[in-house]
């Protein structure tokens, strides 16, 4: 692992550099004779000074000859030829780092790295490439290259979340790779809490975020049996149960898949549900907690005839829907998709309105709330789905937005005197649930509690 050498790299190359370029050569010929590790160059300079990087071999540096290629494309093409001439430098490691366009093309990079006949350096940066370095380790990548905290390289994972979250230095051939579909992708806190939960278990695994544009195109290129799971987010949960061989009746019923195992027998995937049952459980214990039960019915959910106003009808919303029905509450939908909204509530026997009718609904004293829209989430933190004089009325508000961890939503309507549930605790249980899918093991869920609370 090694940090990213961007500021000393030059603009023409995609690096940050642009001062005197004799001065900066001088400096990294200077690196290299007080004995640094690794000294790198780019090919068009590695090649003016090959006579003397071959002569100066003997101060124990490795010389890294790196290049920058516009595309994917050009670069099978001419990898032969470009290794060749990077060689010819007295390159000990050859650095190619290029851009794509879309995460189907990282697959490409993989089959370099494990192909290349001397050591290799190869990645995409951006967000749809930082696979490419997490995993490079399991396909033979050399080395991984991160950013420094206060000092970030926006094509670059931090130095910290390398050491920290995912340990790659731990990845290796046999590692199973788990990732997290979604668009964007930047906001998730899975890579946290699984990678170390991993690790506590012995489970040689690692969990990743995956940007996906295409789900056709992802599943036909990722579809070996190293990429053993996946988490599925927004905006996929719905669409992406055309893609799975079978479904769990429950994720069928809800039309929503938010955990996908690839079964090792056959390489079939498998999509479930766990957003269900981590949504509903939070809110029914957090009423029991503070003793709000159906009358004598212990045995009966705190929710039991109780009015539940939903916002957002997607994946989420329906999980939240299917959840309270299973209750017995009665469930109100609002969606800015009103064919949607129609649509689940009559999956559940409920009712729908228009989505502008939720800022002045009037629910009965006592109602849920449940927020599943992105509204509230980091960085348009300031907005509510409801009006803010409407919150007293509601005896619970939960809100799935986790980031940031008490959303505007809850803060209003804890000051209102209602039960808050965040999503940060939807998002503890329906991780527990998909952690004991991809290890076919028990979740150690104190452990998965205190690292995401430690981490929100």
């Amino acid at each position: 692992m090694t940090c990213s050498p961007s500021m000393w790299m030059p603009k023409w190359e995609g690096g940050q550099y642009e001062g005197d370029e004799h001065m900066r050569v001088e400096t990294l010929q200077l690196a290299k004779e007080l004995g640094a590790d690794y000294i790198e160059f780019e090919l068009k300079v590695a090649s003016d000074l090959k006579g003397e990087l071959r002569m100066n071999h003997h101060s124990g540096s490795k010389i890294i000859v790196s290049c920058y290629v516009n595309s994917m494309a050009s670069l099978e093409e001419d990898l032969n030829h470009l290794v060749a001439s990077m060689q010819t430098t007295g390159a000990d490691i050859i650095k190619l780092v290029t851009n794509v366009t879309t995460i189907t093309e990282i697959p490409r990079i993989f089959h370099l790295l494990s192909r290349c006949q001397v050591p290799l350096i190869a990645y995409s940066e951006g967000e749809r490439g930082l696979i490419s370095q997490l995993l490079c380790r399991k396909f033979g990548g050399f080395l991984v290259y991160g950013s420094i905290k206060g000092n970030s390289d926006p094509g670059l994972p931090t130095l910290d979340g390398l050491i920290q979250a995912y340990k790659v230095d731990n990845v290796n051939a046999d590692t199973k790779i788990f990732g997290l579909i979604s668009k964007p992708v930047g906001h998730s806190k899975g890579p946290l809490l699984h990678n170390p939960t991993f690790r506590h278990v012995n489970y040689n695994g690692i969990y990743v975020p995956m940007f996906v544009d295409d789900l056709r195109d992802f599943f036909s290129v990722y579809s070996s049996a190293e990429y053993a799971g996946f988490s599925v987010g927004f905006p996929y949960k719905e669409a992406i149960i055309g893609f799975c061989d079978e479904v769990h009746p429950l994720a069928q019923a809800i039309s929503a898949v938010n955990t996908i195992i690839r079964r090792p027998r056959d390489g079939k995937l498998i999509g479930y549900n766990t957003d269900c049952e981590a949504s509903i459980t939070a809110i029914e214990d957090a009423l029991k907690e503070q003793g709000c039960t159906n009358g004598e019915a212990s045995f009966s959910s705190p929710l039991a005839e109780k009015l539940f106003v939903l916002a957002g009808a997607g994946g989420a919303g329906r999980a939240l829907a299917f959840g309270a029905k299973s209750r017995g509450a009665r469930v109100l939908i609002f969606d800015i998709d009103f064919d949607r909204a129609k649509s689940l509530a009559c999956a559940v026997s409920g009712e729908a309105r228009p989505f502008e009718d939720i800022v002045n609904f009037q629910p009965s004293k006592g109602a849920i709330l449940a927020n599943a829209t992105p509204l509230g989430m980091h960085p348009n933190t300031d907005r509510i789905p409801v009006s803010e004089a409407t919150l007293a009325e509601y005896q619970l508000v939960f809100d799935s937005v986790y980031t940031p961890r008490k959303t505007r939503l809850l803060k209003d309507a804890e000051a209102a005197g209602a039960i808050i549930v965040g999503g940060v605790e939807m998002f503890l249980r329906q991780a527990i649930g998909q952690f004991n899918l991809f290890t076919g093991g028990e979740a150690p869920e104190e452990l998965m509690r205190k690292i995401i609370y430690a981490k929100f």
